[in-house]
């Protein structure tokens, strides 16, 4: 498999604050990548870095196995992207607005347009002005003009930011189409972590700067603990008797009175009979297992993502 995008102690510095901290990315050929991380976390600088927006403090970049700097302008034509919220002459239709970048960028397929707003499932709205767009059609046609020269990599910026339910499983459903149906690699960043959960066969998990991991997604369901949860009227004197009673000490106590047992899986049963016998009412009682909140709540020392 072959390596499209990666970091060597990638460092970014704005005066004495350190938004990018030795980052060593990898990204592999036909995967989706989801750089996941709070908002400030250092995401949108190393994404501007990889598109040569900002240079790095320090550091190095290679993309299709080349140093970005050293050949930027052959590489950065292999690359589509959306960095933050689109912008577009509101007062132009789809069509006007991507024959304008088409031009700049020296698109000159026949064609091009129209199929990227099929792509994109635009194609029936290509009459109404841009300001009459939702915001999930204005990011649908962001990710059409980056599409427009036809690119191997794609990286977008928080593309699902602000939008609906509705319409980010519509982003959802386009990005998964373009990886699985046209091969293009997608680095895709985001603070929602159920999307980056449903989207990516790759995470990279940046806080504060720092790339803490980078784990497959097939890679997390095994980590993925399975435990028994219960929810209950009296959470300290139900740990008391599982401590007690059954040696029980790998367990964490949530919120509203839920309490995860780690160990003893198979043995609710008699868990739920000794709280019922010692006046313990027990409301739920369900199997699961850990997701990615979880492990990046572990990860990072606490908190979640915004």
């Amino acid at each position: 498999m072959s390596v499209i995008i990666k970091t060597a102690n990638l460092t970014k510095k704005y005066d004495n604050q350190v938004s990018v901290d030795h980052v060593n990315m990898t990204v592999n050929q036909g995967e989706i990548y989801g750089f996941l991380g709070r908002n400030g976390a250092g995401k949108t600088t190393t994404i501007r870095m990889l598109l040569g927006l900002i240079k790095p403090t320090s550091g190095k970049i290679e993309i299709f196995g080349e140093d970005l700097f050293k050949n930027q302008k052959e590489i950065l034509r292999r690359i589509g992207s959306m960095v933050e919220v689109p912008g577009f002459y509101g007062n132009l239709t789809a069509k006007e607005n991507l024959l304008i970048n088409a031009k700049i960028m020296g698109v000159h397929k026949r064609n091009a347009i129209e199929e990227v707003l099929e792509i994109v499932g635009l194609q029936n709205e290509t009459k109404k002005l841009v300001d009459k767009y939702s915001l999930g059609m204005k990011q649908r046609l962001g990710i059409a003009r980056a599409l427009l020269h036809y690119p191997e990599l794609l990286i977008l910026d928080e593309p699902t930011n602000g939008l609906d339910p509705i319409g980010i499983k519509e982003i959802r459903h386009l990005i998964k189409s373009l990886a699985e149906e046209r091969k293009i690699t997608i680095l895709i960043s985001s603070h929602i972590l159920s999307e980056i959960e449903q989207l990516a066969d790759t995470m990279g998990i940046i806080h504060e700067g720092k790339l803490l991991e980078e784990i497959t997604a097939d890679e997390l369901r095994k980590r993925n603990c399975r435990y028994i949860e219960f929810q209950v009227s009296n959470d300290n004197k139900a740990v008391m008797l599982l401590e007690k009673n059954f040696h029980i000490f790998d367990y964490e106590v949530h919120e509203e009175g839920n309490i995860r047992v780690y160990s003893h899986l198979g043995q609710q049963g008699k868990i739920n009979k000794l709280f019922v016998q010692n006046d313990i009412e027990v409301y739920k009682i369900t199997m699961s297992e850990d997701k990615l909140e979880d492990y990046f709540t572990k990860l990072v020392g606490g908190g979640t993502i915004d």
